[in-house]
């Protein structure tokens, strides 16, 4: 053998240990930006994101997740076993059958103008079960009750204080009622109770609650008296006593909407509470099938909001083999976005 042929066989042997494997190559994504020499197409420049990298990437797995959790139909599965002397064997029926999609927010999202992307998915029904914070609930019937204006972060609060009013007031006299009904008809409020006729007296279509008592679109707080509201109900407590608001049934509610839900989808804007109390009701089916976080925590506090999806599939509240990714960003920026790729689409 010549040398000239040795040098060959061994720059074809090194070339080729430095080719990556197939199964590698298929899996990753080539890392492409949005080329601007094309002009400008917004929906180009979005479908983009998923090959820019870091969040960007994140963005557009969640618009991919999202609209798997959307597009999802129980007549895409195979025949469960035994299913074939029930209904579930009816294809017409199995195209009806979606997926349910829990959305859950922090009150803040709901003072910013957030709350008109999120009235919109209640509006059109494209989302299943809400969860929030008292200041989810109350700060959509504040903006109802008067206008809110853009702030700044550098306001002085005592200020702010001096020029303060209580507009919340109205709730009183339905907390009258409503009490007279418990005594009268045998009513056990829960707080979703409590919101659904909050938002059938507000008769605003700028509600979102609103709207979830027009689509029949339940809404829990588990801790509803963490603010205005719970103020209200102190008060009340002492004008007119004896109004009950049990939490015991909300909690089996809530969990019987993932439990008997034949697949599950999470859109979480923010951590807490609200994260924790969509995630644990999938808990009891052993984990969501989609989940898409959006949250600038991070997770080296310990705290729940700052736990990646991985850490919920250890709990089994999140399935092994879901979809899910977390978005590292201000709601603010990134879901009206994420909206205007999945639902507002049409298709």
């Amino acid at each position: 053998m010549s040398v000239q042929n040795s040098n060959s066989q061994q720059h074809m042997q090194t070339a080729a240990a430095s080719a990556a494997p197939t199964i590698a190559t298929s899996a990753v994504l080539l890392i492409k930006g949005y080329d601007f020499d094309n002009g400008i197409d917004y929906n180009a420049l979005l479908g983009s994101y998923l090959t820019t990298g870091f969040q960007a990437t994140n963005f557009g797995r969640a618009i991919e997740i999202i609209n798997h959790m959307r597009a999802w139909r129980l007549s895409d599965e195979p025949l469960a076993e035994g299913a074939s002397e029930t209904d579930e064997s009816d294809l017409a029926y199995r195209s009806t059958v979606k997926c349910k999609i829990f959305l859950g927010y922090t009150s803040n999202l709901v003072s910013s103008g957030i709350r008109e992307t999120i009235k919109y998915l209640v509006k059109h029904s494209f989302v299943d079960v809400l969860v929030s914070t008292a200041g989810g609930i109350e700060e959509d019937f504040i903006k109802c009750l008067a206008p809110t204006y853009l702030g700044d972060f550098d306001l002085k609060g005592r200020d702010l204080r001096s020029k303060g009013l209580n507009r919340t007031d109205w709730v009183m006299p339905i907390l009258d009622q409503m009490l007279v009904e418990q005594r009268e008809q045998g009513i056990v409020w829960t707080p979703s109770k409590v919101i659904r006729r909050l938002g059938k007296e507000i008769n605003n279509p700028e509600s979102i609650y609103y709207w979830a008592y027009k689509n029949n679109i339940p809404a829990y707080c588990p801790a509803i008296t963490d603010g205005s509201l719970g103020d209200m109900l102190y008060f009340h407590s002492f004008r007119n006593p004896g109004l009950i608001i049990d939490v015991v049934q909300d909690i089996r509610a809530v969990n019987s909407e993932a439990v008997f839900a034949k697949k599950t989808g999470m859109i979480i804007l923010g951590g807490g509470l609200i994260k924790h109390h969509i995630c644990n009701a999938n808990l009891m089916r052993n984990g969501a099938d989609f989940a898409v976080y959006i949250n600038t925590a991070q997770e080296f506090d310990g705290s729940d909001a700052g736990a990646r999806p991985d850490e919920a599939v250890s709990w089994g509240k999140i399935k092994v083999d879901a979809e899910s990714v977390k978005v590292y960003a201000d709601v603010s920026l990134v879901f009206p976005l994420l909206v205007a790729q999945t639902f507002a689409r049409g298709d």
